[in-house]
């Protein structure tokens, strides 16, 4: 079995499209694992994967990339706080919010504070994952200092309860979000968002995968809303796309 025929049995027993990842990326991932877990080919590996639910949790692990923190690149935040939430808020009262792969939760549970005390509407953020491990821990929302360095003392104070020099977060800010698994590639696209958070993402994917994204995002948007990504990405033909760019890493769908 080489790579191309494992990507292919994934898909069809998982239903994980992985033909949109960079190749020379995923590949190295997947190997790199392979080769700790002490396999030498795709076939045997591919078997393990099929009975053993522990390495098929580490697999995703490794191939979904499960890295965030709260208020990540804090300035970008400060936009999200001080302009796009608050021009949103304005046009459309209560907000609809997706946040696309949001690994551990640190990203919609971020954007939920910012909620909480920008506005006292009802608003509703849709949390979403192809990890089940990661979507269960998003959920419980218990994070090590390091995942909430970005906080501030006093949303520290609002916010979290600590644990045994664990930081659990309070119903305040859980209450807003609800977390279901979803993948990009493959899954069903929900209409009429204010706001989606993607950021940090598409970089893993080909070309032809993140142009597809972005289209399907612009088409889950209502008019006016913003599509909010990572600080390394860009959308070079956001124009061809549906987009206007609005601010640095925050792009409008035109009305």
């Amino acid at each position: 079995m080489d790579f191309n025929q494992f990507k292919e049995k994934i898909n069809h027993k998982f239903n994980i499209n992985l033909n949109g990842y960079k190749e020379r990326q995923l590949k190295r991932r997947i190997e790199s694992l392979m080769q700790y877990q002490g396999f030498s080919d795709y076939a045997s590996y591919f078997s393990a994967l099929e009975n053993d639910p522990e390495r098929w949790a580490q697999f995703m692990d490794k191939v979904t990339i499960n890295v965030s923190e709260f208020f990540r690149n804090p300035d970008i935040f400060k936009t999200l706080e001080g302009k796009i939430i608050p021009y949103l808020i304005e046009q459309y009262g209560s907000l609809k919010i997706w946040s696309a792969a949001c690994s551990n939760g640190a990203e919609p549970y971020s954007t939920a504070m910012l909620l909480k005390e920008l506005s006292g509407g009802k608003h509703t953020i849709h949390a979403t994952d192809m990890d089940d491990k990661i979507l269960a821990l998003a959920k419980q929302g218990r994070y090590p200092a390091n995942i909430i360095k970005n906080v501030s003392d006093h949303r520290k104070r609002n916010y979290f309860e600590e644990i045994n020099g664990n930081y659990q977060l309070k119903n305040s800010a859980k209450d807003l979000v609800s977390f279901r698994k979803h993948d990009l590639l493959t899954g069903r696209y929900e209409g009429g968002y204010h706001l989606i958070v993607c950021r940090n993402v598409t970089i893993y994917f080909t070309r032809e995968a993140q142009m597809e994204l972005y289209s399907k995002f612009n088409k889950s948007l209502a008019p006016g809303g913003m599509l909010f990504i990572g600080a390394t990405e860009n959308i070079i033909n956001y124009q061809e796309l549906g987009f206007e760019k609005y601010l640095p890493w925050f792009y409008r769908k035109a009305k």
